[in-house]
């Protein structure tokens, strides 16, 4: 016996309820729920619907669709990382490698050259303003993916992406006391790496912020083959 289309959408409203808000997670349950809804009213005519569906939704356990949540969105992290990655490489690539070079060395003769009372203040401000636009931007971003009219898991991975960046607190933190990084500082080998480090950081923001959000589509597509279909 096959469901009707009424059917399935009160599949997906059933899984709204219970707190799936992904349509790819909604559909992949919906497509579960549906199949074993149909082998139950086989083997028992009399069942109605909603007394299958009990049956099944009771197959999840007492926490419900948890736990296929938390794989779901455990193997999307993984795959959006490893999409940062592929976006991340390219700058150790020639010619961008080139421009990762030379910026940082702008940042290490800048900081030699002021007077140590100003340069020492350079790596916290430096990262007190990469933190603060990337901020903003990962605003825009979230506030966009709201618009839309479905939710997608890697769509919000996209949107929000900044998870990673809290423990970046911790790092400014010890970059705004000057007595942290001043005897580091005067020392060539220790400014060159706090100015690499400091470029890195804008790197990593960069791509999440700026690159992969404007390719979200294309990703999207390539990760889900209905997404083209629905949206």
């Amino acid at each position: 016996m096959k469901l009707t289309q009424d059917q399935i959408q009160e599949l997906y409203l059933f899984t709204q309820n219970h707190f799936v808000e992904h349509y790819d997670l909604q559909t992949e349950l919906v497509d579960h729920l549906a199949n074993g809804i149909e082998v139950q009213m086989m083997r028992q005519p009399k069942l109605t619907f909603k007394e299958a569906l009990s049956l099944e939704f009771k197959k999840f356990g007492a926490f419900g669709f948890h736990d296929v949540i938390k794989e779901k969105t455990n193997a999307m992290e993984k795959r959006y990382w490893k999409i940062f990655l592929r976006f991340y490489k390219e700058y150790f690539k020639l010619p961008k490698v080139s421009l990762l070079i030379g910026v940082s060395l702008l940042l290490f003769f800048a900081m030699r050259t002021v007077p140590k009372e100003v340069g020492k203040y350079v790596p916290g401000l430096s990262i007190m303003v990469i933190l603060v636009i990337f901020y903003v931007i990962l605003f825009r971003n979230r506030r966009n993916q709201k618009a839309k009219v479905r939710k997608w898991l890697l769509g919000d991975m996209i949107a929000a992406n900044g998870n990673v960046f809290l423990g970046l607190n911790f790092v400014l933190q010890f970059a705004m006391f000057p007595g942290f990084v001043e005897e580091i500082l005067e020392k060539p080998v220790g400014a060159f790496l706090i100015s690499f480090g400091i470029v890195l950081l804008f790197l990593l923001f960069h791509v999440m912020v700026n690159v992969i959000p404007p390719k979200a589509e294309e990703l999207l597509s390539e990760t889900y083959p209905e997404y083209k279909m629905v949206e």
